[in-house]
């Protein structure tokens, strides 16, 4: 009778824990409304009001800030609220030479590529798929 009892609170809290409605954040917090990104003018000043950044491109040489504020109360309801990605392009000198900013009503217009790149290097057949995990791996043969 008690293992019944425990088993029905246990599944009762469970329950009342899956509804509740959480809030999470993510990235750097950065408060749209009152920040003006044209005040800052290079990356020093950019590192000193805003941090390190989510992600560096060293390619581009590009900064990006992100944040996210996402609600969900369980695996199957979630809402994302407020999302901003933050973009800051720099030339020789370290000056910023271009910010760009999306939102959440940029997504639409946004176009993602359906190219993949075709990995040529592991080509296998289905039964290394299957059993290419099996026993000893061979000692690779770099001498050739």
């Amino acid at each position: 009778m008690k293992f019944i009892k425990y088993t029905y609170i246990l599944f009762s809290v469970f329950f009342l824990y899956c509804c509740s409605e959480k809030t999470i954040y993510s990235g750097k917090i950065l408060n749209d409304n009152d920040f003006n990104y044209d005040d800052i003018k290079n990356r020093t000043q950019l590192i000193k009001v805003l941090g390190e950044p989510n992600y560096s491109d060293p390619i581009e040489d590009k900064y990006i800030y992100f944040t996210e504020k996402k609600n969900f109360k369980n695996f199957f309801s979630e809402n994302i609220e407020h999302r901003v990605i933050v973009v800051f392009s720099f030339d020789q000198n370290n000056n910023i030479q271009n910010i760009s900013k999306f939102t959440l009503n940029d997504e639409k217009d946004i176009n993602y590529s359906k190219d993949k790149i075709k990995n040529n290097l592991i080509k296998r057949g289905f039964i290394e798929k299957v059993f290419g995990g099996v026993g000893k791996s061979p000692i690779p043969n770099t001498s050739q």
